[in-house]
């Protein structure tokens, strides 16, 4: 599979590179230091705050023809041999505290034009009320995100967290209506902290209805320990929305440099839906396992490298996706011979959340490696990641740099590379590449 773009871009490139070129070249106007004065009130904590981001981000994708998604998205219309799109996106957030209560609020609007138009949305991400009658309580009730799991690129014990993005797994992430709780207590001793979460979940026609089953309340907690100077956590999901769940999870800093991190969770009678390579609909109920095993050192020389093994024990295993693949190759053969579109709806209808879902197989692998200011050259951050699908060998390739030099604006330039042979998870995606550039101005 090539993973190159091919001279029908060329244009397309220099438009890019210019309007890149033209990014760094305005940002990088000379900015005047004002005089410097000594202000008390700066350094007071003040009782509210308000900031966020704007961003402005040009991609470029170059489609896969042959591939099984290209042809079950863009069956009946020519895109040509590449894509550009455009997107815009503001996030907001603003606290204020008055006594022991404080409001947050995360908002994040985004637009994006592309070959299917222009479109707008905007997400309330987070906005909650906490309470802190004592210093070791905490109670929250509003949308939240709770952030649970150890690991970088995935955490299998999230069990009320919207999944992150392995290619991006630092981006916010909208949270989920909740009522909780947080209680640390602290000790003397090899215990010296513990901490208990529990956390309310109602899922109802507007209320979390994309959480699992309506009319239904879940509860859910967490354990925290520091013992031994090892960070761990035991979690338990239970409702009607979702079958019963339990995770734990760990981290530990072996040295100042070297930390090792873990996860495990356990869901009873999870039940997976798939296709087989003739369209019949099957679900598999089964208790599920998954885990996930890794490590972040730092050099002396400021190189940050992170490792993670993944085991989805919800995935598919490569006949099962290859069974999928082989069925939209299927339809859209009965659509290019007869006109008809059911075979490829069918298909469709099963990847919304379930094939479509980021990294739907068994067992992965995540290598990132990142550099600050390598050659002396200030404010700039090189990297590379790499996300192996080790069932199917496919792989994605990830460089990118990241300029931080001018005054609360971040310049990030980014691509990625796939390859894989038929039928895997990566070599049947509808691009070969894709290369985007990201100005994000922090306020």
């Amino acid at each position: 599979m090539g993973i190159m773009p091919g001279p029908n871009n060329s244009a397309i490139y220099l438009r890019l590179v210019f309007f890149i070129a033209l990014l760094i070249i305005l940002f990088s106007l000379p900015v005047f230091a004002e005089e410097y004065s000594f202000d008390i009130s700066e350094i007071e904590k003040k009782p509210y705050h308000i900031g966020g981001y704007a961003e402005f981000k040009p991609v470029l994708s170059g489609l896969d023809r042959n591939s099984s998604l290209y042809k079950l998205k863009f069956y009946n219309r020519d895109e040509g041999s590449s894509l550009e799109e455009y997107n815009a996106a503001l996030q907001l957030e603003g606290s204020l505290e008055k006594g022991i209560a404080r409001l947050f609020a995360r908002t994040n609007t985004e637009y994006k034009k592309s070959y299917l138009g222009e479109d707008q949305k905007t997400t309330v991400y987070e906005g909650s009320l906490s309470i802190k009658p004592s210093s070791s309580l905490t109670i929250d009730i509003g949308k939240k995100t709770l952030k649970w799991g150890k690991g970088y690129a995935w955490n299998p014990v999230a069990f009320v967290d919207r999944p992150k993005d392995p290619d991006d797994p630092e981006l916010a992430l909208e949270g989920f209506i909740v009522a909780s709780a947080d209680y640390i207590k602290s000790f003397q001793g090899p215990l010296t902290t513990v901490s208990f979460t529990p956390v309310v979940v109602p899922v109802y026609d507007h209320v979390n209805n994309t959480f699992g089953e309506i009319n239904n309340i879940n509860f859910t907690g967490k354990l925290y320990l520091l013992l031994y100077d090892t960070d761990i956590d035991f979690i338990v999901l239970t409702g009607g929305s979702k079958t019963t769940r339990y995770g734990m999870d760990f981290s530990r800093n072996i040295t100042t440099n070297l930390e090792v991190h873990g996860e495990f969770a356990f869901i009873n009678d999870f039940r997976k839906r798939f296709i087989d390579g003739n369209g019949d609909l099957l679900d598999k109920e089964y208790d599920a396992k998954s885990y996930l095993a890794g490590l972040r050192y730092l050099t002396e020389k400021d190189t940050t490298y992170i490792l993670e093994y993944y085991y989805n024990g919800t995935g598919f295993t490569a006949g099962e996706m290859k069974d999928f693949f082989s069925f939209i190759n299927t339809g859209y053969g009965s659509f290019v011979s007869t006109g008809s579109e059911a075979l490829l709806k069918k298909a469709a209808n099963v990847t919304e959340g379930n094939y479509g879902r980021p990294n739907p197989m068994r067992d992965y692998v995540y290598f990132r490696a990142s550099q600050k200011e390598p050659f002396d050259i200030l404010y700039f951050t090189p990297a590379a990641t790499i996300i192996l699908n080790v069932n199917d060998k496919s792989f994605s390739l990830s460089p990118e740099a990241v300029y931080t030099g001018i005054t609360n604006l971040e310049l990030r330039f980014k691509a990625a590379f796939i390859a894989g042979e038929r039928f895997s998870e990566y070599g049947e995606k509808q691009n070969d590449y894709r290369v985007e550039a990201r100005a994000r101005y922090y306020f």
